[in-house]
């Protein structure tokens, strides 16, 4: 079955209002949704723009909504209480503990946002990631899956970088998934989730064809570090695998000051593909959809009667690092 995937290269903004992220999130699925989208990623921490919208008031952290959420009604804002806050205190949105607890706040109205958008447009949309804070009081980050009828699921991110570990404390999930959808089985790697081989072999013997990775990098090595990875996750498992990008610069956050990267659809690298497995690649840093047309049947085939048979050969390759 073929179907056209739009993949981001996002700007991160410093917004208003929330109606301000609303309308430029729709601005986003509208035009990928004119140009026949199907299928549409986001980059890993789009949602920390959000960050941007609390400012110190009276002992609270207030932004402004248009949905009542879960936060508290003050003055015509909606407010979270915060340990240490105060109306002289430092804004939410440098702060990286702070912005983790203030963002709580806005993530039911997050979730309505892409549950709405996916059923309007009929589109199944990666949102990028959230930071989720789990019963357990401890931080994800988290990718949630909307689908057109509504529903929604999510991959946590499992592997993490020295910086979610030492410095931001988000801590990795504990499950790898796969979500079934009209085109097939689909799998998200999370960013660097894209540089170790097992998670993706896992997802696509369990049937996905097509790995969706949301990604954040702040160098150009760390965006040629995921890019590498995908281009090998789609090399030896003979599927698709898709980077989404975060753009710009927004030196009001630790979090994501620094944006470097481009988004890409990657192929197998034999008969029937581009020869050199990427089918579509935006400009660096540009902001921009990145569209392309892909055919999931065509892994099967590839797996079959392809050049080489990196699928089915992943097996063989035990029999050498066993022995001693």
């Amino acid at each position: 079955m073929n179907v056209k995937i739009a993949t981001a290269q996002y700007d991160i903004s410093f917004l208003e209002n929330w109606q301000q992220y609303q309308s430029k999130v729709e601005r986003w699925v509208l035009d990928a949704a004119q140009q026949d989208a199907k299928i549409l990623l986001f980059p890993e921490y789009a949602s920390m723009e959000l960050a941007s919208l609390f400012i110190a008031r009276d002992g609270v952290y207030a932004v402004s909504l248009s949905g009542t959420g879960s936060a508290i009604a003050r003055d015509g804002v909606y407010a979270v209480s915060l340990p240490g806050a105060g109306s002289a205190g430092e804004a939410v949105y440098s702060s990286l503990s702070k912005q983790l607890a203030a963002m709580q706040s806005l993530l039911e109205d997050y979730l309505d946002l892409f549950q709405m958008l996916a059923k309007k447009y009929q589109c199944i949309i990666q949102s990028g990631t959230f930071p989720v804070k789990t019963d357990s009081g401890a931080y994800r980050n988290r990718a949630y899956l909307f689908m057109p009828n509504g529903q929604f699921d999510y991959q946590d991110k499992l592997m993490m970088t020295r910086f979610e570990n030492e410095q931001w404390l988000i801590q990795s999930g504990e499950e790898l998934r796969c979500f079934d959808s009209e085109y097939g089985k689909i799998a998200i790697n999370v960013c660097y989730d894209s540089e170790f081989p097992m998670l993706a072999r896992k997802q696509v013997e369990a049937g996905a064809n097509l790995i969706l990775v949301p990604s954040c990098t702040d160098t150009l090595a760390g965006y040629h570090r995921v890019k590498i990875g995908c281009q090998a996750r789609a090399l030896e498992n003979q599927c698709y695998v898709v980077q989404a990008v975060l753009v710009g610069n927004a030196p009001w956050s630790e979090a994501v000051d620094v944006n470097i990267g481009a988004a890409a659809v990657y192929t197998p690298v034999d008969r029937g593909f581009p020869d050199n497995g990427i089918l579509a690649a935006g400009k660096l840093n540009a902001v921009q959809w990145v569209v392309a047309e892909v055919s999931l049947g065509a892994c099967a085939t590839v797996r079959e009667q392809g050049q080489v048979f990196n699928y089915k050969d992943w097996s063989l390759q035990h029999a050498f690092v066993t022995r001693s």
